[in-house]
């Protein structure tokens, strides 16, 4: 390992993806520039979150889209040269990339319990990368049809179409404007879709190269079809996400869901999961549990008033409530600390989340 640190390729594949995870912690903000944009314009039937396609007229979201692009591309270049266990965990920067130009450009508030939310989450999913399978070696197009038709993978498909359908035909319309979960989580597993059909047009491209022409199988163009497809319907249910919800959450939740089912569909795809050790499966568990405590404090706590310097304030008894110091700061914290009472429980005393 010492070694590949050394090589020029790992270093080409590390700045492969460190750049990409910058492109695309950025797209988010600046397609979320042109969603305001176009929200600002008085027509509410134009804005993502009601159905409506306004920002494709709005260049600032095209700006964005392409700059995800670019970023998609080096992220799938540096595949390439560097190992999916350096590369993929290195996705989780575009997360704090977001977060932070998030506060400052478009001034939406990550409380502390979200950005430990945050962090905890993205350990989870970096746990989840390390301790996965290795990707089985899939050299030829044919082997990979076979794959493609396998019992397994079959059933993967029809879930998530199933899924798909129940998500967006009875839940969305419900509870879409409520809970970011339903959008991001209908960008997830149709994102899954998107990358095995991807690596599939890889291998066929690199096959194609080595002087046996892929271009004339319909499989390759089914595959090509179904990542436009796929692509479309992602952005479609992740411009809605971002056109309602507060871009500092959405962003995290979404790489951790996105992350989770992705490689639970290449664990289906390539069987990897046959050589799993113990350790590693041990890991796996850990990962998905450390998941659900992350995206759970991001979410159940997303509207709490609470930051590192009322810390010591919120930990006194609701009785002896004594401000830290008397620089204005006092009465800001006592606020914050009834609005926090008032999120937590409802009109009945019962908690909220």
């Amino acid at each position: 390992f010492g070694e590949q640190k050394n090589s020029s390729n790992f270093v080409i594949g590390v700045v492969l993806a460190i750049s990409s995870s910058i492109l695309i912690g950025s797209s988010f903000i600046v397609k979320k520039k042109g969603l305001l944009r176009v929200s600002r314009n008085g027509d509410s039937s134009n804005r993502a979150g009601s159905g409506g396609y306004g920002y494709l007229k709005d260049w600032v979201w095209w700006a964005g889209f392409l700059t995800m692009g670019t970023g998609e591309l080096a992220n799938f270049v540096a595949y390439a040269f560097a190992p999916a266990s350096v590369v993929t965990p290195l996705g989780a920067l575009s997360v704090l990339f977001a977060a932070v130009l998030s506060s400052y450009l478009l001034n939406e508030n990550l409380n502390l319990l979200g950005k430990v939310g945050c962090f905890v989450a993205i350990l989870g999913s970096t746990m989840i990368v390390i301790h996965a399978p290795d990707d089985a070696e899939v050299d030829d197009f044919e082997t990979l049809t076979k794959m493609l038709v396998s019992v397994g993978f079959l059933i993967y498909v029809s879930f998530v179409v199933v899924f798909f359908g129940v998500l967006v035909l009875v839940l969305g319309p419900r509870y879409g404007r409520k809970n970011m979960i339903i959008y991001i989580i209908t960008c997830s597993i149709v994102g899954s879709l998107t990358v095995m059909a991807c690596k599939g047009i890889g291998i066929g491209i690199k096959q194609t190269f080595a002087g046996s022409n892929q271009l004339g199988n319909w499989v390759f163009w089914l595959l090509a079809v179904a990542v436009v497809v796929c692509i479309m319907i992602q952005m479609n249910y992740l411009n809605k996400a971002l056109d309602i919800f507060n871009t500092a959450i959405v962003t995290p939740v979404y790489y951790v869901l996105f992350t989770t089912c992705t490689i639970v569909a290449s664990a289906i795809l390539f069987k990897e999961w046959a050589n799993l050790g113990a350790k590693d499966a041990v890991g796996e568990v850990c990962g998905f549990l450390t998941i659900i405590v992350g995206v759970f404090l991001l979410h159940a706590f997303k509207d709490l008033k609470i930051s590192s310097k009322q810390l010591p304030f919120f930990m006194k008894k609701s009785d002896n409530r004594e401000p830290p110091n008397s620089n204005g700061e006092s009465e800001k914290m006592m606020e914050d600390w009834d609005d926090n009472a008032a999120v937590i429980n409802n009109e009945d005393g019962q908690p909220n989340f």
